[in-house]
Order: structure tokens, then C-alpha cells, then sequence
């Protein structure tokens, strides 16, 4: 399968963090890529920032991609494929990255013979370092499924999972980019009150937590050993450590994950 033309139907946050990855590492020009959305403000926003075709026909969209992502809220889904369905071409991949649509619904709305592929990304893949975890049906090839695996890939890293997983998936990798955001800020907000200026505080938190995220997927150490690098007896770390237990912080982040998931 050759990817000639990438269709968006809605280019909110999400499709517009894979579109930049895209373009921007992935290697696909702006000539590639058409989407569409509701408002002239996000049409003008869209069509300046990325260079993009925009507009707000669905089905010429839908016609003219070889592969469509429907990047509209899960409740917009069934209207919006009922608009597109017939003009969508027998080949044509269907991307899915709404949460909780499933494998057998989407059959239902398309047919059981569409090659759909149900997805999660998140917004880190506007820099190119987005977590795509994906499950396709069993209508592609194995070729198809190769070129799935680059497609998503140009965007950051990406691995095929269970369909059972992907709610799961959700809590951990869609809406984690949050928790890091919120984690930083907290870090940002300490080191201000004492002392230090807020630019700089909020370059020492970042630079931390990136450097130690590419420590821990470089080196494949289990994060328990490289915490105990940092940490020495009856030291600074192993004490703000301890506080961060005392007050649930591990709990916190695990019963989180539980609510994102339900």
C-alpha cells in the first residue's frame, strides 16, 4: 500500500499534534495531508500553522484519502460516518482515535469489511515523541499492517495491542502527558518558593523529568534502581522521598489511572 493522501474528518488538539509530527519528522509533506473542521477559526489556524488543504467537506475528504482519521468526539462518530460512508473507497483505511469506540462498533457503522484501525495517540506527537498504541481488525495484510506500523511511527513510537488493553492504554499513555504537566508545574511551583525565578524553575523541572525518562528507556533500567542511584542514607532525596510516600503519592497516581479508566 502506497500513502498517497492522509485525511482528517475534525482537526482539533490531537489531530493537529499528529499532523505537525507528521510533517515536521515524520517525512510527509503538507501537499499529503486535507482536513476538515466546523470553524473558520480553526480552518484559518490550521491552514497558516501547517500548510495544509482545510475545509469543511467530509465526504471529499473521505473520497479522496487512502487513509482517514476520524478525529471528532466519540459521540459525533455515527453521524459523521453516516455522512462519509458510501464515499469512502474500498481500500481506504479508517483511523479511529476516540476513546471507547470499539473494533465491533465501528463494523457497525462501516461495514464488516472496512480495515479499521482503533487507536490511541497523545499529544507529545506533535514533537514527534507521541505513544501510539493501536489494534486493527482482520481485514489487512501483513504488508498493510507494516505500513500501519510506520505511518504511526512517524509521530513517535507505536505498538500494536490487544483490543482489551486500550481502555487501559488510555489512563497510561493518552492522558499521562497531564499528569507530567501537573507533575512539573508542582516541581515549578516548590523551587519558586524557594527562591528561584520562575523561567528557570519551570527549565530545571522539565529538563529533569525529559532526561530522566530518556535515562530509563536508554539505559532499560527498572526505574526502583535508578531512583536508588539518586538516593544516599539519611540524604536530601531519600527524604523528600519518603514525604512523597507519607502523603500517597504512589497511591495518588495509581488510583488516577483507575478513574481515567472507568
Amino acid at each position: 500500500m502506497t500513502i498517497r493522501t492522509i485525511g482528517f474528518i475534525g482537526c482539533g488538539k490531537m489531530a493537529q499534534s499528529i499532523i505537525n509530527g507528521m510533517i515536521t519528522y515524520g517525512g510527509y509533506s503538507p501537499e499529503q495531508i486535507k482536513a476538515t473542521a466546523v470553524t473558520d477559526k480553526t480552518i484559518n489556524y490550521v491552514t497558516e500553522q501547517f500548510g495544509i488543504e482545510m475545509g469543511q467537506d467530509n465526504k471529499k475528504v473521505a473520497a479522496e484519502s487512502d487513509v482517514l482519521y476520524l478525529a471528532v468526539k466519540p459521540y459525533v462518530y455515527p453521524d459523521v460516518i453516516e455522512e462519509v460512508r458510501t464515499h469512502v473507497r474500498e481500500d481506504t483505511i479508517i483511523v479511529t482515535i476516540a476513546v471507547g469506540v470499539s473494533l465491533k462498533e465501528m463494523a457497525n457503522l462501516f461495514s464488516s469489511d472496512t480495515k479499521v484501525v482503533r487507536t490511541m495517540p497523545n499529544t507529545p506527537s506533535f514533537v514527534g515523541e507521541g505513544m501510539t498504541a493501536y489494534c486493527p481488525n482482520d481485514n489487512f495484510s501483513n504488508q498493510e499492517l507494516e505500513d500501519l506500523q510506520e505511518l504511526f511511527a512517524s509521530y513517535g513510537k507505536a505498538e500494536m495491542v490487544k483490543e482489551d488493553l486500550m481502555n487501559a492504554v488510555t489512563a497510561v499513555s493518552g492522558s499521562s502527558p497531564a499528569y507530567v504537566y501537573v507533575f512539573i508545574e508542582a516541581m515549578a511551583d516548590g523551587a519558586v518558593r524557594q527562591g528561584i525565578p520562575r523561567e528557570l524553575a519551570y527549565e530545571l523541572a522539565t529538563q529533569s523529568v525529559f532526561g530522566a525518562a530518556k535515562m530509563m528507556m536508554e539505559t532499560g533500567k527498572h526505574p526502583g534502581e535508578l531512583k536508588d542511584h539518586v538516593t544516599t542514607p539519611n540524604g536530601t532525596t531519600i527524604r523528600a522521598l519518603a514525604s512523597l510516600e507519607q502523603d500517597g503519592f504512589r497511591g495518588s497516581v495509581i488510583k488516577a489511572i483507575d478513574q481515567c479508566f472507568k
